[in-house]
Parts: C-alpha cells; sequence; structure tokens
C-alpha cells in the first residue's frame, strides 16, 4: 500500500468517526480498524491522536486558506481602496468554502461538523493550531469584520460572530438534509451554492442589526 494512500485512508476514516462520534468517543482503534490499518502505521504518520485531529483539519483548511487569501486580494482590488461592504466579505468567505474541491459528496457537511465539535468540545490543543496556523487568513477576516461594523461594541462583534458561525455550521453541515426536506415539503430542488447565496444576507443583517438592550442585572422588588 503506498504511503499517500495510508495516510488518506487514516484521515477518511478519522474524519468521518470524529464526525459522528466526537473526538473523545473516537478511539485510535476505532480508526484503524474502518481504516483497515494498523495502530503503528497511525503512530508513524501522525505521532499522537492530538496531531491526527489536527491533520483532518488542515487537509480542509489549508486549501481553503489558501482560497480565501486570494478572493480578500480580489476584493480588496475590486474595491480600489475602499473598506469592502459587510455583504461582500461574508461572500468570499462562503464561497470560498463552497468552491473547494471534496472528496466526497459529504465532505463540506462532515467538515461543517467538525467545526461545530471544536467550539463545543473542550480541545484545547486544535484552537491553539488553528490560531497558529490560519490566524494570517482569518485575521484579515476579522480585520475586515470589524471594520464594516465600527457602530458595535468588541464585546457585541464577539456575540454576533459566534452566532454568525453557529448558524453557518449548522446550515452547511445541514445542508443534505436540509435540501431533502425542502423537496419533500415543496418539491423545490436546491444547490449548495444556492443555500450560500440565501445565507450571506442573513448574516449580513444579523451583523448590521441594532444593537441588543441588555435586561438590568438588578432584580427588582416588589
Amino acid at each position: 500500500m503506498a504511503q499517500s494512500d495510508t495516510v488518506d485512508r487514516i484521515l477518511d476514516a478519522a474524519e468521518e468517526l470524529f464526525a459522528e462520534r466526537g473526538f473523545a468517543e473516537t478511539s485510535l482503534r476505532m480508526i484503524t480498524g474502518k481504516a483497515k490499518v494498523n495502530l503503528a502505521a497511525v503512530n508513524y504518520h501522525f505521532g499522537s491522536k492530538n496531531a491526527l485531529i489536527q491533520a483532518v483539519f488542515a487537509r480542509f483548511l489549508t486549501p481553503f486558506a489558501a482560497t480565501l487569501d486570494g478572493a480578500f486580494d480580489d476584493l480588496q482590488q475590486q474595491c480600489a481602496g475602499q473598506p469592502p461592504a459587510l455583504d461582500q466579505i461574508l461572500w468570499a468567505l462562503i464561497e470560498s468554502a463552497v468552491r473547494m474541491p471534496q472528496r466526497n459528496e459529504e465532505g463540506m457537511s462532515i467538515f461543517m461538523r467538525l467545526l461545530g465539535l471544536a467550539y463545543t468540545q473542550s480541545q484545547g490543543h486544535l484552537r491553539k493550531y488553528l490560531e497558529q496556523e490560519y490566524s494570517h487568513s482569518f485575521g484579515r477576516f476579522m480585520a475586515f469584520l470589524k471594520e464594516a461594523t465600527p457602530e458595535l461594541s468588541a464585546v457585541e462583534r464577539y456575540w454576533r460572530i459566534q452566532f454568525m458561525l453557529g448558524a453557518t455550521a449548522f446550515t452547511m453541515s445541514s445542508s443534505d438534509a436540509l435540501r431533502d426536506i425542502l423537496y419533500n415539503k415543496l418539491e423545490v430542488e436546491t444547490t449548495i451554492q444556492e443555500i450560500a447565496a440565501r445565507l450571506v444576507p442573513f448574516l449580513a443583517a444579523g451583523m448590521q442589526a441594532e444593537p441588543a438592550v441588555l435586561p438590568s442585572s438588578k432584580t427588582s422588588v416588589a
């Protein structure tokens, strides 16, 4: 078996199992069983489970970050020195993800489920790795967002970004199921590109909504 084939089989198995079961609940033995390789092969190619998790993310994020940087370069040239509009920034992000070549039909859905797990499960090593490896591309995205939403406080912008990421992860990770539901209910077929086009104005509207009116922290006494 060629080395690259072994690595791909391990990554394919890990990607699918992590998305189905979560990181903590997936053992290396589960992965080797699905990939039909021995544990020594995983240790040789990756060294540890944490390194394998990072490699699963890198396989998607490295080409995605390059595509995103290209989209941001094009956007800056198109805007000719003016700040990009919020919907342009969000479209560059979403469209770059949609444009990524997929190894299978569920590639985007699986990765988005993994991205959601990276936030909801305790994977400090992964967040640190992502910040170190992809800080340039996503730092540009955050800088664009800040420039496009000067009316928001840092705290308000933080929460809106989290809500935006949550809506995006849910929609894209569930895209196949959502498309099936739409067809069963309304007999309307749609593509992932059309879903992305509908998602962007929704996200932009949420980012640009009036600041939240927070309830008073004081308890009223009757």
